[in-house]
């Protein structure tokens, strides 16, 4: 194995960067074991960073030393709800709209005693050491604390996103064996309706005071109590902290689940604080003056990384949600502040869903204005794109200024204006969108490659990295390898790239499914020096300057009928870029030599469509159904599809129009916004039918 690496791997990947324009090298080729293969570590570091703070080795020795670092700093933000109100539409539809006033803040120390009464109070109520807890609720304050709470009791934790499906839910929480639920109101009501298929639930911790009276006298077989009296019992009966050890399984991560029931994959203390350390180094200057805004689900691993690692450093956490982000967000009150306006953030975590709401809504924005307003975005967008394309800070001076001024300033303004770095991560983000968000916001964005499965540790891109497309070099905590997929045509020989499925090693590796052994070890493999590797099914490539880029993925590969293969996520990201498409997912048949796609479309653009061709009708369904909608909305795929230069065959051949949007709680895309294909197929099997027939 080491002559094979020594005498072909290594020289290979030298001759691949010394025949490079002289880039700047971001990742450098490794020296390890495992399968045969191209490896690639971070320029930074030798060898994968398991710890960037000497002594700590716990999530739970991380919060505490932070605490002790900045007890006065302001660590925790909830807004005070003022108002809710119900609005009425044209059509009829109500609509919750919330007035919120500003954040009211809470010091680390203040934290760390709440956290430590929580512990307390958690042996108090009757959990014992060994039994698991599952947290299922909304992301919030109390959610952080209840982990850090756990964490001091070397209690493993089971994350369950608080828009899991019953069957789902009851399958998380059996599997595991949990014996206490942390949870909101609304997820109360939810464990209540599933009582009786729960085999081990034995007390309820509500992370609201005023708990619904009708779950306290459903039938069910455990106890119900709030967040706050926990506390209080914990602060009238304190214990002594019992804290894990770095292999101590931390976290039981339910993925939302894109096939068939989601799996638990365990991540140990040394796993999640080996990539929180790794990206501690990339981001600059991270530390006590930034401001976080958190929002995405704390059960899935980027924003559960993000909060621990904003902690770490002494920054500040202002907790949001995607329905409440900005000023003009659904259920925010018309002529008051979002969540973004109210806590002015310097840093944020995004998955790619969401940023393209953001540039979708700028460009509406500036559509709508038309005549001058227009005409002066446009000009100060191709500016800012030229001097980036040239250098990013070059050919700049009184001319940046003067079109942050006149135009940049109000785009800023959405996110609150300070944002100076934006993480993105969870699904791949388009290049159109990265190059928006960049001069529009004027702050770099870190795009990121990682699983659950690697503690969201795998690539991050260099803030000084202006490309667009890329996930970047390894994390200081990985190393990335390519091995060949003959059977997919992937090979790390090829030319000018080489190119193959995508493996991950290093300390962030997890130790693979919760009583799943079977696919553990399909998965997962040690090599001769002990060191951990995953095995994504996701297909890259690797740059000359040593950075990834995604390009396909294994399970989402299909031979048509004539031989040809059809890369389902390649195409949907190209056709993405239609102005019609809000989600799309193509469908390939291996009986047929053709394939087709379900369209989800976007309400405002096909509305605004119709009104200049004076098209009529009753409803957005029956707009939708209509023939010319059919037929326009196709030429805008074909049109995507031709400028990223797909093959015939790779171009949807017929599509159906669906008019209602896919979110987790239509349970047709995950948390984290990803295609459930096996649902999304059942759902319209009928729709794929007529579309073949």
């Amino acid at each position: 194995m080491n002559a094979y690496i020594f005498g072909v791997v290594v020289p290979l990947l030298v001759l691949l960067f010394r025949n490079s324009k002289n880039p700047k090298r971001r990742g450098l080729p490794a020296d390890v074991g495992g399968d045969p293969g191209l490896t690639v570590r971070n320029h930074r570091f030798t060898s994968p960073l398991s710890s960037a703070w000497e002594g700590v080795t716990t999530l739970a020795e991380l919060f505490e030393r932070a605490c002790k670092e900045h007890p006065g700093k302001l660590l925790l933000g909830t807004r005070v709800l003022i108002s809710r109100e119900i609005e009425t539409s044209k059509d009829g539809r109500s609509f919750e709209k919330l007035h919120m006033g500003e954040y009211q803040w809470v010091t680390y120390w203040k934290v760390f005693e709440t956290v430590s009464n929580f512990a307390s109070g958690l042996a108090k109520v009757g959990h014992v050491k060994g039994e698991r807890a599952a947290i299922f609720a909304e992301t919030r304050e109390e959610w952080f604390i209840a982990l850090q709470g756990c964490f001091r009791r070397n209690v493993t934790v089971v994350t369950i996103y608080a828009s899991l499906g019953e069957e789902a839910l009851c399958h998380s929480l059996n599997e595991t064996e949990v014996t206490t639920v942390i949870c909101g109101r609304k997820e109360l009501r939810s464990l209540v309706n599933v009582s009786r298929q729960l085999d081990s639930v034995r007390r309820v911790i509500c992370l609201d005071n005023d708990i619904p009276s009708d779950t306290l006298s459903a039938p069910h077989s455990w106890s119900i109590i709030s967040f706050a009296e926990v506390e209080r019992l914990g602060r009238e009966n304190p214990i002594e902290a019992d804290l894990p050890l770095s292999a101590d399984v931390a976290v039981i991560m339910y993925t939302s689940g894109s096939t068939g029931l989601p799996k638990g994959v365990m991540l140990t203390h040394g796993n999640v604080l080996a990539t929180v350390s790794a990206v501690m180094t990339i981001v600059p200057k991270l530390g006590p003056k930034d401001v976080y805004l958190a929002y995405l689900p704390m059960a899935h691993i980027l924003e559960l990384v993000a909060e621990n690692l904003i902690a770490s450093v002494g920054g500040s956490i202002g907790y949001g949600s995607p329905l409440t982000l900005t000023d003009t967000s659904n259920k925010i009150k018309k002529g008051t502040h979002g969540d973004a306006t109210a806590l002015s953030p310097t840093v944020m975590a995004a998955v790619p869903a969401i940023l393209d709401r953001v540039r979708d809504g700028v460009l509406k924005k500036v559509n709508a204005k038309g005549g001058l307003s227009k005409k002066l975005f446009n000009l100060a967008y191709s500016r800012r794109l030229h001097a980036i394309n040239g250098s990013w800070f070059g050919a700049w001076g009184l001319e940046q200024a003067l079109w942050h001024f006149l135009v940049f300033k109000k785009v800023q303004a959405i996110l609150g204006g300070h944002i100076r770095f934006i993480l993105s991560g969870g699904a791949p983000l388009s290049a159109d969108t990265q190059r928006f968000i960049n001069i529009c916001l004027g702050a770099p964005i870190g795009q990121g490659y990682g699983l659950t499965e690697t503690c969201a540790g795998g690539t991050f891109s260099d803030f000084d990295d202006t490309s667009v497309g890329r996930v970047g070099p390894p994390l200081p905590c990985s190393y990335i390898k390519l091995i060949d997929w003959p059977e997919g045509g992937y090979s790390t020989n090829d030319s000018p790239m080489p190119r193959g499925e995508i493996v991950v090693g290093g300390p962030n590796v997890t130790l693979g499914y919760f009583k799943n052994e079977e696919k553990t070890n399909e998965s997962y493999k040690v090599d001769e020096r002990g060191v951990r590797w995953f095995y994504t099914g996701d297909i890259g490539r690797f740059h000359l300057d040593g950075c990834l880029e995604i390009i396909d993925r294994k399970k989402d590969i299909v031979k048509l009928q004539q031989g040809e293969y059809v890369s389902l996520g390649k195409v949907e990201a190209a056709l993405l870029g239609s102005p019609f498409v809000d989600n799309i997912m193509v469908h390939a048949d291996p009986f047929h030599s053709y394939c087709v796609a379900l369209v989800a479309v976007h309400h405002p653009k096909l509305e605004d469509w119709a009104s200049k061709q004076g098209i009529a009708y009753s409803d957005f369904s029956e707009l939708g159904s209509k023939d010319e909608t059919v037929k326009e909305v196709h030429a805008s795929l074909v049109k995507e599809a031709k400028k990223a230069r797909l093959e015939k065959f790779e171009i949807p051949a017929k599509i159906k129009v669906l008019s209602d949007p896919w979110t987790p709680e239509t349970g047709l895309v995950t948390a984290a916004l990803k295609l459930k294909r096996d649902i999304i197929r059942k759902t319209f099997q009928e729709d794929l039918a007529k579309l073949y027939a």
